[in-house]
């Protein structure tokens, strides 16, 4: 896809009306018009005054002044109002059709996006196209009317001003903004390789100071920090010298723009061919006519800007899915699960797990253990088809999980993250955001499964008791058993489940683990179902259970 689709795709997927946006471009016109209208009304009523007329003579200009003062601020804040409002609308609307495209990608680029970079795609590239609207569409198409106004307005004055006027505008429309264009792109192209960098490492150091403190690790983490900031400084100073031309730009236009007029000001006023007032006008009012130009500097770097961020953008959604011809696939009973000379991890470069060989028949119960980063959730991802393998694959019933349908994927295996989001809404929905079809019935049991019963009842509106995001209102611990009870109604042929009883207390949580992992006991996951738990708590596993230790296929 190239950039200018990408581009217009991105805009497209703002949504924004034409009434709105036509009546912001009508509001900031009408700014500029009162200001432009200002200018040349004061020119005249200054010049005019000199010659001492009869002072009803400018009453009309004296009022006209006053009118023109007022309209115009008034003007500019219905103007800031409709265009932002047009942008906040559009921004909504691109967030919605991005986190719906991204809902539907089947690949895994998604997953190996660093979440510093998706954070920053998701919000200040999808803010610079909300920045597209006010900074560049409105104003450039403001200037291209303007500019005809403004030559419409010095023509029947003198030709040669307003030819020397169109020249001025020429070049403030073009050179100042391709500038500005050329300093923006070198910046965002450098950029492109440190914000995502430098964002990702802050977030990382936020999240793990703590361990990275204990490690050892924290003085060198913000060095690099450091580093990644000093790069990323560099990026914008590169691109000075086109945003100084950007800046001196319009100011010389007008510099010729006024020597222009004064030289045909002087010819007329010379063989008497205007009058004082018309005098006045071509010397005062080329000062006001670059308002609009002066915008397009900014115009162009923001449109360098949402460029960039439209390629990234649409670098993030990706080709969109081809529909699946017939319905979706149902959930089989039960399911077997084989890993082959698996290789697993984020980066070829650093794969958590190599050559893994893992056999899981319906109805199998494994524990995976291992130290922390050693690739335990990695492999779970993989496992779920959330994470294409490195090397090797992943068969479900002795099909690859490549070449079944997303839908087929999710059917049969099921994964539960470790930092699996709670939603701001009720206990049941919650739990029926796995399946729309849950009864109270059926929900009160799964929660008394996991040890929720009581917490349940103690709630102000039970379960329509709401949640705060992401789960912010609720213990740690009752967090967990949440998202269990989310896996005991899931009842799904495959469940790989991440921590599921960190933060619980030992007891409790070993009461938890043994139950996940007993094939004998029903409680929580039916004995057909083949369950992986990753787990640090050796000892709470059951005697018997399968164990798979990551450390083997470093």
């Amino acid at each position: 896809m190239t950039a200018p689709s990408s581009l217009r795709q991105a805009v497209s997927a703002l949504e924004i009306p034409r009434t709105r946006l036509l009546a912001a471009v009508l509001a900031a016109l009408a700014t500029l018009g009162s200001a432009f209208a200002l200018a040349a009304v004061a020119a005249y009523l200054v010049t005019r005054a000199w010659t001492m007329p009869p002072v009803l003579d400018l009453t009309v200009a004296v009022v006209a002044v006053r009118a023109l003062g007022v309209s115009r601020g008034a003007f500019r804040w219905l103007e800031r109002m409709l265009t932002h409002d047009v942008a906040l609308r559009g921004v909504v609307s691109l967030r919605t059709n991005l986190f719906t495209a991204l809902a539907a990608r089947t690949d895994d680029a998604l997953t190996r996006l660093r979440r510093g970079d998706l954070l920053a795609r998701l919000g200040d590239d999808a803010q610079e196209l909300g920045d597209h609207v006010i900074t560049a569409l409105v104003p450039a198409l403001v200037s291209v009317v303007m500019a005809v106004a403004v030559l419409a307005t010095f023509a029947p004055l003198s030709l040669s001003a307003a030819a020397v006027m169109l020249a001025a505008l020429v070049l403030a429309g073009v050179l100042a903004p391709l500038a500005a264009h050329r300093a923006a792109r070198i910046a965002e192209q450098a950029v492109l390789t440190t914000r995502a960098g430098l964002s990702a490492q802050t977030l990382e150091i936020l999240d793990d100071a703590t361990s990275l403190r204990l490690e050892g690790r924290l003085d060198g983490s913000l060095a690099q920090l450091r580093q990644r900031q000093t790069e990323h400084d560099a990026a914008i100073d590169r691109a000075a010298v086109p945003a100084a031309v950007a800046s001196a730009a319009v100011p010389l236009t007008m510099v010729l723009a006024v020597t222009g007029s004064l030289l045909a000001a002087g010819t007329l006023w010379a063989s008497g061919g205007a009058s004082a007032g018309q005098i006045g006008v071509l010397l005062l009012l080329p000062l006001s006519s670059f308002e609009a130009a002066t915008a397009l500097p900014a115009a162009a770097a923001q449109h360098a800007r949402s460029r960039a961020a439209a390629e990234r953008l649409a670098e993030l959604v990706g080709e969109a899915p081809a529909r699946p011809a017939g319905p979706a696939p149902e959930r089989p009973a039960a399911a077997g699960l084989r890993a082959v000379d698996l290789t697993a991890g984020w980066t070829a470069e650093a794969p958590r797990v190599r050559g893994l060989d893992l056999d899981l028949p319906p109805g199998s119960r494994v524990a995976v253990i291992g130290a922390s980063g050693s690739g335990k959730s990695t492999l779970l991802a993989t496992l779920a088809g959330l994470l294409e393998p490195l090397a090797g694959h992943v068969a479900l019933d002795g099909r690859d999980l490549t070449a079944l349908e997303p839908a087929g994927v999710r059917a049969g295996v099921t994964m539960f993250a470790e930092d699996a989001h709670i939603f701001a809404t009720t206990v049941r929905e919650n739990l029926k955001v796995v399946r729309g079809d849950l009864g109270d019935e059926e929900i009160r049991a799964a929660l008394a499964a996991v040890g929720l019963v009581d917490w349940v009842a103690a709630l102000p509106h039970g379960l329509d008791t709401m949640l705060g995001p992401d789960g912010t209102t609720i213990s740690g611990g009752e967090r967990r058993r949440l998202l269990l009870a989310r896996a005991v109604v899931r009842r799904g042929p495959v469940l790989l489940l991440d921590e599921p009883t960190e933060h619980l207390d030992t007891a409790q949580g070993d009461l938890l683990l043994a139950a996940l992992l007993d094939p004998e006991d029903s409680s929580l996951i039916p004995a057909r179902s083949t369950v992986v738990v990753v787990t640090h708590r050796i000892e709470a596993i059951p005697a018997g259970t399968s164990i798979l230790r990551l450390e083997d296929f470093r």
